[in-house]
């Protein structure tokens, strides 16, 4: 059964993991896709000024304005294209779905072709020989540069691959009409080369990138699980041991300390005061006695109302859990009376707290569940501390604390074997100054 929930919590954050990075390579896209809406737009404009500025040069190129028009047509049609996939992309984003794989490749394909069309189209305006020496071939380095956001090393290797063997295929074609000795041959296969291997190098930059990506989502991930099940009441340097180290899901039987605080004669003092003054002294006062708890290596496992319930030895084992929570109780009722000696609104806080085992792990229903303890020494705690009225004393500890401490608890006064609400038999208890 342990092993059945473990599997199903390891399922449940690696969906988790697989959907968030699959928003993060959405984003890129959208990225890449902007970059590429903007580029058709910078080739539009430079078109158009060309024209405008020399039209001497623009029949030069294109012999007319027949040719420039049918540029004019396939980038508006590139440039509609991209705004499809734009909208495509931000749809799938918004219902948390992944893009087809066979879609990214017949995308890259459309869109490395752009060149190629626009190319032939200066081939058959100018010559085989000025247009492949123009800048136009450039042109292929920014698809491919741009498909490292794909963030996917085979998709970035195949636009290099596409773009290297459309640019190939071309020259070799329409220069064969004219040129075709050994050099020429070899410089457009080099040149095309040259691109395949920068495609080979985007797609290696592209996969760091994703790795990087993941490895940031892995550990937002798990700094989430730990915010899930522990709330904000966790220290910056508890998170950190628990992803390092990790928690147990399933129940599991730990000997941890369990100290309960209250706060005495909170509810009658607040009846004269207003909520916000309410809210703001016991906001006051548990920011002290939490940051003593983080010092001692506690954790808040429940805020209850005027007090709360804190745990030394889980969800990190402890060797010293007893030590710790007595020491942090030492400390609580020493900076209460610092706090006290300073405010009209003093406050009194009775601490108890017990050793032993108990049961820890995530619990809950399927939709909610949060880490906790339960078991009898959770409940003799309790009632520890409400022995505090009976005895008008601040910390009361029990036999299992006192026997852990050794020579560090001989302060420790015995009041005996005192009768409990829900124990048949009287139990040991002892007060601490």
């Amino acid at each position: 059964m342990v092993s059945f929930l473990k599997a199903r919590q390891r399922a449940v954050l690696s969906e988790e993991f697989e959907r968030e990075l699959t928003r993060e390579v959405l984003r890129t896209e959208l990225l890449r896709v902007r970059a590429l809406i903007a580029t058709g737009l910078v080739m539009l404009g430079l078109l158009t000024a060309t024209f405008v500025m020399d039209p001497a040069i623009s029949n030069r190129i294109w012999r007319g304005t027949e040719g420039m028009l049918r540029e004019y047509a396939i980038l508006i049609g590139f440039l509609l294209f991209e705004v499809w996939v734009h909208s495509q992309i931000s749809r799938n984003l918004k219902l948390d779905r992944d893009l087809p794989v066979v879609r990214r490749y017949i995308g890259a394909t459309i869109e490395t072709s752009l060149p190629t069309l626009i190319l032939i189209l200066q081939i058959h305006s100018m010559g085989a020989g000025p247009a492949l020496g123009f800048v136009l071939p450039l042109v292929y380095f920014i698809f491919v540069i741009l498909s490292t956001l794909r963030l996917d090393f085979w998709l970035s290797t195949f636009t290099g691959f596409v773009a290297a063997s459309e640019l190939l295929t071309v020259a070799l074609y329409y220069n064969s009409a004219s040129d075709t000795g050994e050099p020429l041959i070899y410089f457009h296969t080099v040149r095309s080369m040259v691109i395949l291997v920068c495609g080979v190098l985007a797609g290696s930059v592209g996969a760091q990138l994703r790795r990087q990506f993941a490895a940031s989502i892995a550990a937002a991930t798990a700094r989430d699980r730990v915010t899930n099940l522990f709330g904000q009441h966790v220290s910056p340097q508890v998170v950190e041991r628990l992803m390092a180290e990790g928690t147990s899901l399933a129940g599991d039987i730990r000997r941890v300390a369990v100290m309960f605080v209250d706060f005495r004669g909170f509810t009658a003092g607040a009846q004269s005061r207003t909520p916000q003054e309410v809210v703001d002294r016991l906001d006051g006062a548990f920011a002290v006695l939490v940051d003593i708890l983080d010092r001692h290596g506690g954790i808040v496992n429940k805020f209850l109302g005027d007090g709360f319930l804190a745990l030394f030895g889980a969800p990190l084992e402890a060797s010293d859990a007893a030590h710790r929570a007595v020491a942090a109780g030492r400390d609580m009722l020493i900076a209460m009376d610092h706090i006290n000696a300073q405010t009209s609104w003093p406050l009194r806080i009775g601490i108890g707290i017990h050793f032993g085992e108990v049961v820890a792990g995530n619990i809950g229903s399927p939709r909610r569940k949060e880490y906790t303890v339960i078991g009898d020494t959770v409940n003799f705690a309790s009632r520890l501390e409400a022995l505090n009225k009976e005895f008008g004393s601040q910390l009361l500890i029990s036999a299992s604390v006192r026997e852990a401490l050794g020579d560090d608890g001989k302060d420790a006064v015995a009041l005996g074997e005192v009768s409990v609400r829900g124990y048949e038999q009287p139990v040991a208890v002892f007060q601490l100054g």
